[in-house]
């Protein structure tokens, strides 16, 4: 690298010309890491300058790495994770029961008793603050994007200290009065909400594989929580987990059909944050309360 003698890099830099590289602009840069776009323009633009050399080439497209910016990448990324990991040892060191914990979970356990606990933890520990972050994109705990994450998933693969709490069930629920209608013919002439499938299909794996394979799939969202919102207003069918459906007051389960397995709610922290008091004590308590109500969870008469 021909960087010039008198110029050297600091990690700012290096945060800087990381954000634009990922996003490919100057906005999505500034929006990624919260500062203003004109601030990182300019401090890009210094950069540059005192480098002597572009780190990007500007395009319709956006911005493009040059040979510079491709061969700075790599020391820069090892740079982030050597910051990252320092952050996590001195967060880790932390043992004063004070402070934020933040979290990442998905939307739909907005819908859940896991809202009680998570009141319930701000009770007994009142200097003890909680930043949620509501998201079903799955945090980097490695990046410190979150202290602790709740996810619903099969299995994690992620370098992270994990706890399965509960398996769960799901079921397809809908209100009383479309239950009204519903008989014991597979589903004919039902309709359900489905969730990112294709335009223009009419069934999917799922259905046919469910108590009622010969339902078809008409209407679709892009969100959890308006496919449960609608599913209350008669629009058709949702699948959903039990511990969300069943806590629905304006849902039922949907009559001739077994509940069937569905995904684990996992509890996740950085192995750094095991021993950091207030991230210790919410991943005991929430795991206490949760697991203590599994049959919440995984409900009885479930299709093994």
């Amino acid at each position: 690298m021909n960087i010039q003698e008198s110029h050297s890099l600091n990690w700012d830099d290096l945060k800087f010309f990381l954000a634009v590289s990922r996003s490919g602009t100057i906005r999505g840069g500034a929006d990624s890491i919260q500062v203003n776009h004109t601030t990182l323009a300019r401090r890009l633009s210094v950069m540059e300058e005192r480098i002597g050399s572009r780190l990007f080439d500007r395009s319709k497209q956006g911005l493009v790495l040059t040979q510079l910016g491709e061969d700075l990448l790599p020391y820069a990324e090892r740079v982030e994770e050597e910051m990252a990991t320092a952050s996590r040892i001195i967060v880790g060191r932390d043992a004063e029961p004070s402070g934020t914990v933040f979290v990442t979970l998905p939307h739909g356990l907005a819908m859940t008793s896991v809202m009680d606990d998570l009141s319930a933890f701000a009770a007994r520990y009142p200097d003890i603050s909680l930043n949620l972050t509501f998201t079903n994109d799955v945090a980097d705990l490695t990046r410190r994007e979150a202290d602790v994450s709740l996810r619903v998933a099969h299995e994690v693969t992620d370098d992270v200290v994990g706890r399965k709490l509960v398996q769960m069930s799901q079921a397809a629920y809908c209100t009383r009065s479309y239950a009204d209608g519903i008989s014991d013919n597979g589903g004919e002439g039902l309709h359900f909400i489905g969730w990112h499938e294709p335009e223009g299909a009419t069934t999917a794996k799922w259905i046919r594989d469910s108590c009622y394979p010969k339902a078809q799939l008409k209407h679709r969202v892009s969100e959890l929580v308006p496919m449960i919102t609608l599913a209350a207003a008669g629009l058709g069918m949702a699948y959903l987990a039990c511990n969300i459906g069943d806590r629905h007051p304006d849902l039922i389960r949907a009559p001739f059909q077994k509940p069937l397995p569905y995904r684990s709610l996992w509890l996740l922290l950085h192995r750094d944050l095991r021993n950091t008091a207030r991230v210790r004590l919410f991943v005991d308590f929430l795991a206490e309360r949760i697991t203590s109500r599994k049959n919440e969870f995984w409900v009885a008469g479930t299709d093994p």
